[in-house]
């Protein structure tokens, strides 16, 4: 019997399936951990909110100062700011890779920028946390077309859906950020007014 991995505590802890592998063993668990999992019932509205902002943080893989950081940015933004903060995370280099499907879960995408597989207008750039404006380009350098998962990223196996602000094309392994998304498009789990509600308490 395998053991449960890192991600998938996670995953149940924070009640969201976070990789492709741990989705099989969140719906045969879907409880928290532990062995109050199951019996865990009353929480403080703290603990909800606290729990609301690290799916948000697991969900871009980010550390906590890059989350605090955002939210201080969308902060100063017209109109609402948990929207502001979920648009500003979603322009990020490593969700955008993952968003058009050349990379199956967040942290491959990650590995895949910092490892300089990825480049933007032409441009070799290693900053998952770099953002793309309306009409950067992402690519996939020509070197690194025979690697796997780029092979298979190639045949559009990982797009099932594909969001609207982007306009990707598989076989040349390139994508175009086409406009800012909408946050209703965006597919992230989280009710961002809790976390908004967290930082500004």
């Amino acid at each position: 019997m395998n053991t449960p991995r890192p991600k998938v505590r996670l995953s149940r802890a924070l009640g969201i399936p976070l990789t492709p592998k741990s989705v099989k063993y969140f719906e045969a668990r879907p409880y928290p951990p532990g062995v109050h999992g199951r019996s865990r019932k009353n929480e403080s509205d703290y603990k909800i909110r606290l729990r609301e902002k690290q799916r948000l943080r697991a969900q871009y893989n980010i550390r906590e100062a890059q989350l605090r950081n955002a939210f201080a940015k969308a902060s100063k933004v017209e109109g609402k700011t948990g929207e502001a903060l979920i648009v500003d995370l979603e322009r990020r280099l490593d969700a955008l890779v993952l968003r058009a499907g050349f990379a199956r879960t967040i942290y491959q995408a990650r590995q895949f920028v910092v490892h300089r597989h990825v480049l933007v207008n032409g441009r070799r750039v290693d900053r998952p946390s770099y953002r793309l404006r309306p009409g950067d380009v992402i690519t996939i350098a020509e070197r690194s077309h025979s690697m796997v998962p780029f092979q298979v990223a190639a045949t559009g196996a990982n797009t099932e859906n594909v969001p609207a602000y982007l306009d990707v094309r598989h076989d040349a392994l390139a994508a175009q950020l086409t406009r800012l998304p909408e946050r209703r498009e965006i597919p992230v789990i989280c009710d961002e007014q809790l976390v908004v509600e967290h930082y500004s308490r």
